[in-house]
């Protein structure tokens, strides 16, 4: 065991639990109606807790168990079984490592929340998030991550598929499965409401921003020279992307918005992710530029053109951003393009498949979609019997 590792690692994993509590529930949270708000944050707190029970029961296991398949780790690690203080995952305790991917484990299903807020179903929320992260979510885990079938010396041979943070197993997973929820869902009875508070946003995503330190930096596993370049990666191409963001804004608007400028940072973060470990600060650059009018465009797409109601614009963002920072790996040469591109195709059309199945399971023991008059007067207090203000609509 490696002290200094270990104690990077620890402020790490709760940074990361961080971007989800609080940060990722005020980013969406300030985002809907005022009467939608604290659905929001019961959404992200209890997927938060019930990640929490089922990565220990199996999720972990199946992402990290070493079964020998390449498919799945198998469940000879459910429950920890086996693992004491004392276990090593390399030159961290186990236990610490378990805890790090945990909060992976929360904050991906997580994200799916921005696609389907103010309409949906709490259950539906509670049993397909468990479902998607065991049987969508973990397994990715192992392909990439866990040294299954798309790591090294996998199905493309000595080079595997590159993805240091997540850009592939967090986003594109996260932003496919929103992006079908949303086609499932069908639009909000009043899609064009305005955010009740961006100031909010600008808070949670703030938060994220710092939480997003140890999500990259964290990934490297060590307290070294690598996981300070992507810590610093990380922030440049977050900055770059909020300026491109909002200049884009300002030249098809005439004005450059707070909500906008924030949500580019998002855009600027989630494309870094699976190359913080490969490039520099000249990468990021390139990386956060791009990223901030591409998301950009691709919500105008989504929204306008393609008329899905993705309300919070989660593939736009995550989806793509993640796509695009994965495919630039392949770009600046710290990836091959076949298991790049192989790695994306594959796991797209696998969580296509899961996600689908899971909506129309799901649907039939729990309602998708809450009834009109509860989607009208809010979820906060039609579903929650709580109310966050009073006097706003």
């Amino acid at each position: 065991m490696n002290g200094a590792d270990t104690a990077w690692i620890i402020v790490a994993t709760a940074l990361v639990l961080f971007m989800t509590l609080p940060g990722l529930a005020l980013f969406y949270g300030g985002l809907v109606r005022a009467r939608n708000v604290l659905s929001v944050f019961m959404h992200c707190y209890a997927i938060a807790c019930l990640m929490s029970v089922l990565w220990l029961i199996a999720g972990y296991s199946i992402a990290f168990g070493g079964a020998p398949s390449g498919v799945w780790g198998g469940l000879g690690k459910a429950f920890l079984a086996g693992i004491t203080a004392e276990s090593l995952a390399g030159t961290l305790p186990e236990v610490l490592f378990f805890a790090f991917q945990m909060t992976f484990a929360i904050i991906t299903p997580a994200l799916i929340v921005g696609a389907y807020v103010e309409r949906i179903g709490f259950g539906f929320v509670l049993l397909f998030s468990g479902l998607w992260m065991l049987l969508c979510y973990a397994p990715v885990v192992h392909w990439i991550w866990g040294g299954g079938m798309l790591a090294d010396g996998g199905l493309f041979g000595e080079i595997g598929v590159r993805d240091f943070a997540g850009g592939i197993v967090v986003h594109e997973t996260a932003g496919l499965a929103a992006l079908i929820i949303a086609v499932f869902l069908g639009p909000r009875r009043n899609r064009h409401t305005p955010p009740h508070n961006p100031g909010f946003v600008m808070i949670g995503a703030a938060m994220l921003w710092v939480g997003w330190f140890g999500f990259n930096g964290g990934s490297q596993l060590a307290a070294d020279g690598g996981a300070a370049m992507a810590l610093t990666v990380t922030h440049i191409s977050a900055a770059t992307a909020s300026l491109s963001w909002a200049l884009w804004e300002r030249i098809k608007f005439g004005k450059a918005s707070l909500v906008g400028t924030v949500t580019g940072t998002i855009a600027g973060l989630a494309s870094i992710t699976p190359a913080s470990g490969f490039v520099g600060p000249i990468e990021a650059l390139i990386i956060g530029a791009i990223a901030g009018v591409l998301c950009q465009e691709v919500v105008v797409l989504i929204r306008e053109r393609l008329r899905i109601d993705d309300t919070l614009d989660v593939f736009a963002v995550h989806g793509v951003g993640g796509i695009f920072g994965t495919v630039m790996i392949a770009v600046f040469g710290a990836g091959s393009w076949a298991a790049q591109l192989g790695g994306l195709a594959i796991v797209g059309v696998f969580t296509a498949v899961v996600t689908v199945a899971l909506i129309k399971l799901v649907s039939l023991i729990t309602p998708l979609r809450v009834d009109a008059e509860t989607e009208t007067d809010g979820l906060d207090l039609s579903v929650h019997g709580e109310r966050a203000y009073e006097m706003m609509s």
